[in-house]
């Protein structure tokens, strides 16, 4: 057995739990070395038995004078101990664990930690950890730090304790220190062995934060050098077709002229940066973020127009048939006039066009082996952590090293992105289009509800106007039934509150086919009001809606919030974002507050980062983005450090074979445009 061995193969107890530990992202032994504490019981403090006090948390050792199942007279299973020191005797009561006088016999001498607790004018621990004290072994779960993980089903911090600590006693001298020492000192970091055995094991909470920081280091250095590594790899290994601009100004020009609307800046700003990238001999490979409704889609299409006066073919692809369609009718719309045949295809819409196509717009579908392209020379990624790493790299070899262009409405902060897609030009689309009103948004605590629904009604009916409302979940959860249900809510309000409007219900569990009905109808106007869950969080435009409604507000992150309120706000007419809550919390309402000032989505992300933490910047519904174990991106300073280190570094990559290979592992593993 070794670090790259696979669970499977390393032995029966691991295979055991192979599936379960996979849950976990342990995959290989290596795996259980970086799977970290998230937090530690401190039961360092250790005492005598005659010393101990109601309420103190602490180890005691002592020898088991008394050990035995009860049951009661319901039939509960008790675990009854008696423990004695050279100063006292305690007695410990375990519940529903009958194995445990199986593993603790009388005579043994053990150590206990936890909570003392009083009962019948005497102290007594109640369900304490437990472990037998064998001469010349360190207690792992008692009289220490004791590190806590995540667990799931079969798996619990008590047996990832033993696996670690033997893990870490076998295999920890064959762990490569791939960052060289002049960074190490330069950074003050500890080294990468001391750096697993104290994130682990500790003597302190300090020697916790050395460790914690050098492995936070380590995986953010990796994650920035691996994207310099493809960065480079793409200017230098791929050459793409240049596309000629002055040859088609007259064209272009055109194209400006029958826009019916102004460019905003941002927009000017990033089609002279695609330009730019598209005249190169070096095939683009560009990330476009924007918020929701600021134009991303024409941006594309102008790149797309360039792609087709070049005699070059272009695909996008988008992550569900709706979006698909709306970027289908937007396309369509802008070059069919200048002659582009533009093409459809979707897992319901089979693709009837041939290979003389201009534009092809779909899903996945457009990966199909049925679908080939004579001369393809664009490719536009919608929302490209939607889609996995071969899928990118299929359409891509559809065409010869074709220009590459991905688009997000995931609002993400600069710094983040600089770090996840580092390998990527960036372009912003930081402004609205202009005449475009900001939605107001308002706060709407518990004893103003009956309030707002009134007002919504009123307003249905003197503008017509359509709504959303949003509840996070389909169903009622047993854990969560505070929270509004989708179906539930639907239900109350068709009958209680909006008896007069007509209401549909839309979520995630629908067939395709159902949604389509559904968003048709609310298109049309024929639908007043849709109840639904975030699945319309991306891709569903509906002009004539004007009031998003978002019940349990502090359920969601800020970025999600603000992808759900630019459902609204699509046209020229005034727009409402209410956001209700329940929570009386401080700081909950302060931060839901801030969707009432703030507009611009990375702004928005940036302060969730720092008031909630990483795990909420994508929002329920993404995936495929490389989440952090160790470092947090809410971290802004020591990314800044790690940048400043990868970017000195590269250049003499290959005089570092440690770290060279590292890397070239990472590469594998990271999102990448191949």
């Amino acid at each position: 057995m070794n670090l790259e061995t696979p669970i499977k193969e390393a032995g029966i107890v691991f295979k055991k739990y192979a599936s379960r530990l996979e849950k976990l992202g342990i995959k290989k032994i290596e795996d259980f070395l970086y799977h970290i504490p998230f937090r530690y019981e401190d039961y360092s403090l250790v005492s005598k038995i005659a010393d101990i006090q109601p309420g103190e948390i602490v180890t005691i050792e002592g020898i088991v004078t008394e050990i035995k199942n009860e049951f009661t007279k319901r039939w509960k299973n008790i675990q009854k101990a008696k423990i004695a020191d050279d100063t006292g005797s305690l007695s410990v009561v375990w519940f529903n664990q009958p194995f445990i006088p199986r593993i603790i016999k009388k005579g043994d001498v053990i150590s206990l930690a936890g909570k003392v607790d009083w009962f019948k004018n005497k102290t007594i621990f109640q369900s304490p950890e437990y472990e037998v004290i064998y001469k010349g072994v360190e207690p792992l779960h008692t009289g220490r730090l004791v590190p806590v993980y995540n667990e799931t089903r079969g798996i619990s911090s008590k047996w990832l304790r033993r696996q670690i600590s033997k893990i870490i006693k076998e295999q920890v001298k064959f762990v490569n220190e791939h960052i060289p020492d002049s960074i190490l000192k330069k950074t003050e970091l500890i080294g990468l062995k001391e750096a697993i055995e104290q994130i682990h094991f500790p003597k302190s909470l300090d020697q916790a934060e050395k460790a914690k920081l050098r492995l936070s280091f380590d995986e953010l250095f990796l994650l920035q050098l691996a994207a310099l590594l493809r960065r480079g790899q793409w200017k230098n290994k791929f050459v793409g077709s240049p596309f000629s601009i002055s040859k088609y100004k007259k064209d272009i020009e055109k194209f400006w002229s029958k826009l019916p609307f102004e460019l905003t800046n941002a927009q000017k700003k990033a089609v002279k940066e695609i330009f730019a990238d598209l005249a190169s001999k070096k095939p683009m490979n560009r990330l476009l973020e924007g918020d929701v409704g600021s134009g991303k889609t024409v941006v594309a299409s102008i790149a797309m127009f360039l792609s087709y006066l070049n005699g070059f073919q272009s695909a996008l692809m988008a992550p569900t048939e709706i979006l698909a369609q709306q970027h289908y009718d937007t396309i369509s719309g802008l070059l069919v006039l200048f002659g582009a045949k533009v093409g459809l295809a979707t897992g319901s819409r089979k693709y009837k066009g041939g290979d003389d196509t201009d534009i092809l717009v779909g899903t996945h579908a457009v990966l199909s082996k049925k679908i080939n392209f004579k001369n393809l020379g664009l490719v536009v990624i919608d929302e490209q952590q939607r889609f996995g790493v071969e899928q990118r790299g299929t359409i891509r070899r559809k065409g010869l090293n074709p220009h590459l262009l991905t688009i997000t409405a995931t609002p993400i902060p600069r710094t983040v992105a600089l770090t996840l897609y580092g390998d990527l030009d960036l372009s912003f689309l930081d402004e609205m289009p202009r005449g475009r009103k900001k939605v107001k948004t308002w706060l709407i605590p518990k004893e103003k509800r009956e309030d707002a629904y009134k007002w919504i009604a009123k307003e249905i009916m003197d503008n017509k106007g359509q709504v959303f409302i949003i509840c996070p979940f389909i169903e009622e959860s047993e854990t969560m039934a505070t929270v509004k249900a989708a179906k539930k809510e639907f239900e109350y309000l068709r009958k209680e509150v909006f008896s007069k409007q007509k209401l549909e219900l839309l979520h995630g569990k629908l067939k395709s086919k159902e949604k389509d009905i559904i968003l048709d109808k609310f298109k049309k106007g024929q639908v007043d009001i849709l109840v639904a869950t975030p699945v319309v969080e991306v891709g569903i435009d509906i002009p004539n809606a004007t009031i998003m409604l978002i019940e349990a507000a502090e359920r969601f992150g800020l970025s999600q919030l603000h992808q759900l309120r630019g459902r609204v706000g699509r046209s020229n007419k005034q727009s409402y974002c209410l956001l209700f809550t329940d929570s009386q919390n401080p700081k909950t309402i302060k931060r839901l507050k801030s969707m009432q000032t703030l507009y611009v989505g990375a702004e928005l992300a940036e302060l969730d980062l720092k008031l909630r933490g990483p795990g909420e910047i994508y929002g329920t519904a993404q995936h495929g983005i490389p989440i952090l174990k160790i470092a947090s991106f809410s971290d802004f300073s020591l990314i800044e450090k790690t940048r400043k280190e990868a970017e000195s570094i590269f250049p003499h990559l290959s005089d570092y074979p440690l770290l060279f290979e590292k890397i070239k592992n990472q590469n594998t593993k990271q999102i990448s445009p191949d």
